[in-house]
């Protein structure tokens, strides 16, 4: 048996179950490292991460360094004498703290490795219209996402299924899996088998606000997977008159062929459709600039196209 002594590196929820569960199973968090607090929000209250809250709460030491290669950071980080580092959705590491441990550093991502490298892998496979997906851990090397595979485990995509509920499914399975990974790696008896690079591989790059506008001209199966693979965040959008309005769900209108792609239909009342190249699209939960989400019947009770 290996003894081990880990850090763990995450910041946003997504992290949270994977910290949970080795606290809960006794293994040997030496200390977390976690993004800086930051203020937010309009009263700029300063906010601290998910997982810093969780290494509170159970008295871990907490390091929240600005830059990852400054030497008093690399001297506090190894004198906790840690030979394993864990990483889950945190920032990129330089090779000479992802180096350190004697196991290595051990990554989670939310795909099926080498499918969809990159930051935002729950996100496009929806948008891809992707069946399944799955978490991964693997080996931190130079190339982003491309380390030894430790672990794999498969999740369906649902047809009915957005990004958040994609998410939270993905956070559980992937810290059940990183429980598996450590326990592997404390027995001494773990995979490391190298990624396929003789497939046509898919990458998922990070979502920027002006990627999110939907593109009219694609069929309504191809924007219906578009929406729910931004909902609820970052969230896709369209302009009507000139007006920004964010949509978080829609539903298939029906098919046929249009000219007049992104143009609308409704009644003022109970609908709002689109046009896309073969049929329409229902929208069923937007929110205008400056307002709260809603679904199209309450946007009519106060609001006209």
């Amino acid at each position: 048996m290996n003894e081990l002594r880990i850090i763990f590196m995450g910041t946003p929820d997504f992290a949270v179950p994977s910290l949970e569960i080795l606290i809960e199973h006794k293994l040997n968090v030496v200390a977390v490292i976690t993004a800086p607090d930051k203020p937010q929000g309009r009263g700029l209250k300063i906010s601290r991460s998910p997982v810093k809250d969780c290494a509170a709460k159970h008295n871990i030491p907490i390091l929240q360094p600005t830059n990852l290669k400054a030497p008093e950071f690399l001297e506090t980080l190894k004198s906790y004498n840690a030979n394993l580092q864990i990483v889950v959705a945190f920032r990129m590491l330089p090779e000479v703290v992802w180096n350190m441990p004697a196991f290595g550093t051990l990554n989670l991502h939310g795909s099926l490795l080498p499918q969809y490298r990159g930051a935002a892998p729950i996100n496009w496979a929806i948008i891809n219209g992707e069946k399944e997906t799955g978490v991964t851990t693997f080996f931190l090397k130079h190339e982003i996402d491309t380390g030894s595979i430790i672990f794999q485990d498969v999740e369906t995509i649902k047809p009915d299924d957005d990004a958040g509920k994609l998410h939270d499914r993905l956070m559980y399975r992937g810290a059940e899996l990183v429980l598996k990974t450590v326990k592997a790696i404390e027995k001494g008896d773990y995979p490391s088998t190298p990624q396929n690079e003789n497939v046509e591989i898919k990458h998922a790059p990070k979502i920027f606000k002006e990627t999110c506008e939907i593109n009219w001209n694609q069929t309504s199966e191809q924007v219906y997977n578009f929406v729910r693979g931004l909902s609820p965040y970052p969230t896709a959008w369209t302009r009507i008159n000139d007006k920004v309005y964010k949509i978080f769900s829609v539903k298939h209108g029906g098919f046929m062929q249009h000219k007049n792609v992104g143009t609308i239909e409704t009644d003022h009342k109970n609908f709002l459709y689109f046009r896309t190249i073969d049929g329409l699209v229902s929208i069923e939960e937007l929110q205008p600039e400056g307002k709260k989400r809603m679904s199209i019947k309450d946007f009519f009770r106060g609001n006209k196209i």
